[in-house]
């Protein structure tokens, strides 16, 4: 397929890239974290793929690279905007009168089992976001995206073992700064299993 779309089939390259839309986003939705950011994020990665078809050599899965392409910019797009500290004009300042339908929820869920889930949820993405750039993006590759160590390593241009180290150490810090807040919510789930 890659050989027909650098032979000038770029209509292909749509099927190519549709296995990988989600995940292509999803990472870089876990960097930037705002969704229009990722969003642009994600169609320079699949332009940058495309215009670079070419010098994809094969050497690693396709998947592999165009996860590469897209961490890069990311990485990219936090160096700009850390350069540049402006605050955004389309974001609102607070959430009042705002319905999405993204919200709207099962009604058969138990509200304070969601309600849970959600404080988890939340305690465990600011755990994430909390972690040094190198131990976040490995954390994300190994355990959010599941690439291998070898994939891993690939993609960010380490050497396994760095990966494997950098890995654990992650775990580690994630597993200290959530223990204790963890063991907070502990009592308040017996406490909502007898009431």
């Amino acid at each position: 397929m890659i050989t027909a779309i650098i032979a000038g089939d770029a209509q292909l390259f749509h099927e190519l890239i549709r296995p990988y839309e989600r995940r292509v986003y999803a990472m870089a939705l876990s960097f930037l974290r705002n969704e229009a950011d990722a969003e642009d994020a994600a169609q320079e990665a699949f332009l940058k793929a495309f215009r670079n078809l070419a010098s994809f050599r094969g050497e690693a899965k396709f998947g592999t690279w165009l996860v590469s392409i897209t961490l890069n910019e990311a990485r990219s797009r936090i160096r700009h905007r850390d350069a540049i500290k402006m605050e955004s004009l389309d974001e609102p300042a607070d959430d009042q009168g705002q319905t999405s339908p993204a919200l709207l929820r099962d009604w058969k869920e138990i509200p304070s089992e969601a309600l849970e889930r959600k404080e988890i949820r939340l305690l465990l993405e600011d755990a994430v976001n909390a972690l040094p750039p190198i131990y976040r993006e490995v954390f994300q590759l190994r355990d959010v995206e599941q690439l291998s160590v070898n994939e891993a390593a690939q993609v960010l241009g380490i050497s396994i073992s760095s990966v494997k180290v950098r890995s654990h150490r992650a775990r580690m810090m994630l597993q200290k700064h959530l223990a204790p807040q963890l063991k907070q919510a502990a009592p308040k789930r017996r406490w909502l299993a007898w009431s």
